[in-house]
């Protein structure tokens, strides 16, 4: 099985764009930007709770904690939000209206519940099909902030932490070498 496209900046564009065409455009902006500004995988997106993301005085956390039953692995992980994935955060939250307890799901399907992990990656995958976004998985975003971040020289043992993975191996896999990154390359000689 082929691994999920790398998104381009521009193409994650395109694919925010459409969203924004969408209903639930906040609420589809915040789990797309999730899975490619944290690296966050689409079974951690659909189990996030409120309280893992908003802090009891209303502001948006720098970090979520991810115990070891809501990882792939099993093994608990942190994941760092930045500046930018704060204030989507902080936009999708003030669209919910009514603060929703700590333990409400923070992203709810039509019928008020918890996306399974498997539905929530059935929808992100429709998203980026009908975007345009041919070979896009629900996986793409884990993909391409690895490979843009590996390209501005992050090394791999801290993408392999950014990422949750415990084997480095993993990690190169995700990494989609390009022609870019190939003459960055080759201008340090």
């Amino acid at each position: 099985m082929p691994q999920a496209k790398v998104l381009s900046g521009k193409e994650l564009r395109r694919v925010l764009d459409y969203v924004a065409t969408r209903p639930h455009a906040a609420r589809n902006r915040a789990i797309i930007l999730l899975t490619h500004w944290a690296a966050m995988r689409i079974g951690e997106v659909a189990s996030l709770r409120v309280g893992d993301v908003v802090a009891r005085n209303g502001t948006i956390r720098t970090e979520i904690r991810l115990d070891a039953a809501r990882t792939k692995g099993k093994h608990a992980r942190t994941v760092y939000v930045n500046d930018k994935l704060r204030k989507e955060l902080a936009v999708y939250v003030k669209s919910l209206g009514d603060m929703p307890g700590a333990d409400a799901p923070l992203f709810a399907t039509q019928k008020r519940t918890a996306f399974s992990a498997n539905s929530l990656c059935q929808a992100v995958n429709v998203i980026y099909a009908r975007a345009g976004m041919e070979g896009a998985t629900s996986h793409s975003g884990r993909r391409s902030l690895i490979t843009a971040l590996a390209s501005k020289g992050v090394g791999v043992r801290v993408l392999a932490a950014i990422a949750g993975h415990r084997d480095i191996r993993v990690t190169q896999a995700y990494i989609d070498v390009n022609d870019a990154m190939m003459r960055a390359a080759v201008e340090l000689a």
